[in-house]
């Protein structure tokens, strides 16, 4: 599984499985960051399956540092990667859009059902910085109509995130986008179109995941649904 390891100047350090949209954690300079990236294979093994790649996933094996550079901001300060790995400047077949969409859509299922079962009230603590469970569907939802979607053309209204089905409208529309920049051969306005799928899902799973961890549903906490 090929990866490129993002060094920030002064804090952390990314690694990124960029052909696995997604599959990016980071840890701490000094960290082992390829040991917990390793630690979150079982998760997206769940979004591959869900994705319909389960097994080709499973068959990709140990994990091959192709390419290291140097980070940004966003890297140091908020573990997030904002260098595009030289492969995915390269264009996609037919084939690999299909499956780095398929798996962008499995980001977005995991993160809705995640959201949906996990307790209204979370576990408090630094991860996520302390956002509570409607801010946190806010920012995710909210960043990528404002932020993302907008680099393959996709402009909708804000108030998109509070209307599952306009959401699912949005949703759709992006991958419209996403094919029809893959089919013209043109890049995501500044970003490779392979980083900005790459970097949707990683933003749906990273808080996805934050959500498990936060979640107080075996605490008792109070889990009424809205």
């Amino acid at each position: 599984m090929r990866v490129m390891i993002e060094r920030g100047k002064k804090k952390r350090v990314v690694a990124c499985a960029f052909d696995w949209p997604g599959f990016d954690r980071s840890a701490r300079i000094g960290q082992d960051v390829l040991a917990v990236l390793d630690s979150y294979r079982p998760r997206y093994a769940k979004v591959a399956e869900l994705a319909g790649y389960g097994e080709l996933f499973a068959a990709a094996g140990g994990f091959a540092v192709v390419e290291e550079v140097d980070g940004t901001g966003m890297t140091d300060y908020y573990g997030v990667s904002g260098k595009t790995a030289s492969a995915e400047r390269e264009p996609m077949t037919d084939a690999g859009c299909d499956r780095k969409v398929a798996l962008l859509q499995a980001a977005w299922t995991t993160f809705d059902d995640t959201a949906a079962r996990v307790s209204r009230e979370l576990r408090k603590g630094p991860r996520g910085g302390g956002r509570e469970w409607e801010e946190i569907i806010q920012h995710v939802n909210g960043a990528e109509i404002g932020i993302f979607a907008r680099k393959v053309g996709v402009k909708v209204p804000p108030e998109t995130i509070d209307d599952p089905g306009a959401l699912r409208a949005y949703r759709e529309a992006v991958v419209r986008g996403i094919r029809d920049h893959h089919a013209r051969g043109v890049p995501a306005r500044s970003w490779a179109l392979q980083f900005l799928v790459r970097r949707l899902a990683w933003h749906m799973l990273d808080h996805a995941w934050e959500l498990e961890d936060r979640d107080l549903t075996d605490q008792g906490a109070e889990t009424s649904r809205t």
